[in-house]
C-alpha cells in the first residue's frame, strides 16, 4: 500500500508547483535592509558585552585597570552602533532593549552613566581625564577605519583630545603623542571643512594614534 495513498494528489503536486516553498527565509532582500540587519546585530553584541564585562568585574574576574579601559572602549563602540540604528523605529537604548528583549540591566546603567563604574566624580579630574583620552583615543581610530576622512568630521575630536592630554598633570610636556597629535592638527588647519585625508595619511594618522595610545596606557599605570 502507498504510503501517501490518503492524501489528495493535488497536495502531493502543490509542492511541485510551488517552488519558492523550498527557499532559504532570509530577513533581507536587499543591501539596505541587509546592512539595518548588521547594525542592530552590532548593536545587541555591544550591549551584551558591557552586561558580560559588568558582570566579570563585579565577581572580580579582572583587574580595575582592564576593566575602565574595556568598558571606556565598548560605550565608545555602543554610541557608534547606536548612532547607525536609532530612529523612529527605535528612538532610545530602552526601546531597542524592550523590542528584541535584551534583559541587559547593568549594561543599561553603564550606558547611562556613560562611564566605567569605577570612575567616580568625587575622585577628582584624573580619572574622568583618563577616560576621555581613552575614548577620544578610540573614536578618532575606529572613524579612520570605517572610512571617515573629511576633515570636519576628524578636527574636533582631535583637537578635543588635544586639549584633554593637555590638561591631564600626569603626561609629560614632551609626550610624543602630544607633538604627534598638534602635527595633524596643523595639517588639518590648511584644509577645508570638506576636504578629505588621502589614504596615505589615513594609513600614517592611524599609525600615530595607535603609537601614542600605546604609550599613554603604558605612562598612565605607574600612576594610576
Amino acid at each position: 500500500m502507498s504510503l501517501f495513498a490518503g492524501v489528495p494528489s493535488s497536495m502531493n503536486q502543490d509542492g511541485g508547483n510551488r517552488p519558492e516553498l523550498y527557499e532559504e527565509v532570509r530577513l533581507h532582500r536587499t543591501s539596505r535592509e541587509r546592512e539595518k540587519y548588521d547594525n542592530m546585530a552590532d548593536l545587541f553584541a555591544v550591549i551584551n558585552t558591557i552586561q558580560c564585562l559588568e558582570k566579570a568585574y563585579i565577581k572580580d574576574c579582572i583587574t580595575p585597570k582592564e576593566y575602565t579601559a574595556a568598558c571606556s572602549k565598548f560605550l565608545v563602540q555602543y554610541k557608534a552602533a547606536f548612532k547607525q540604528v536609532q530612529g523612529e523605529e527605535f528612538q532610545t537604548i530602552e526601546a531597542f532593549m524592550k523590542k528584541f528583549r535584551l534583559d541587559c540591566p547593568a549594561a543599561l546603567a553603564r550606558i547611562k552613566e556613560d562611564r566605567p563604574i569605577t570612575i567616580k566624580d568625587d575622585k577628582g579630574n584624573t580619572s574622568k581625564c583618563i577616560a576621555d583620552i581613552v575614548s577620544l583615543f578610540i573614536t578618532v581610530m575606529d572613524k579612520l577605519r570605517l572610512e571617515i576622512k573629511a576633515m570636519d568630521e576628524l578636527q574636533p575630536d582631535l583637537r578635543e583630545l588635544m586639549e584633554t592630554m593637555s590638561r591631564l598633570s600626569m603626561i609629560p610636556t614632551d609626550f610624543e603623542g602630544k607633538s604627534k597629535v598638534a602635527e595633524w592638527l596643523q595639517t588639518m588647519s590648511s584644509m577645508q571643512a570638506s576636504d578629505e585625508l588621502t589614504d596615505s595619511q589615513v594609513r600614517q594618522l592611524i599609525f600615530d594614534l595607535e603609537t601614542s595610545y600605546n604609550a599613554f596606557n603604558r605612562d598612565r599605570k605607574s600612576v594610576v
